[in-house]
């Protein structure tokens, strides 16, 4: 979030790498993402998505109807 407030940025895009290769969100993954929605919406900031990336695929949390 400090990047984005840095940059006036009004909307972010979270992402990271699972080494494992699975990109499937684990219960940590979905918990923590939620907690940094509520923690960007409260600056002001949009969550739009959060992508995992795995070996060969990635997931959208946006498209799982996790956003």
């Amino acid at each position: 979030m400090r990047r984005a407030l840095e940059v006036s940025a009004s909307a972010v895009i979270l992402d990271h790498n699972h080494p494992s290769g699975d990109q499937t969100p684990s219960s940590v993954d979905i918990e923590m993402t939620r907690k940094i929605i509520d923690a960007a919406r409260t600056l002001g900031i949009a969550v739009h998505d959060h992508v995992i990336v795995g070996r060969a695929e990635v997931s959208s949390f946006k498209a799982l109807g996790l956003i």
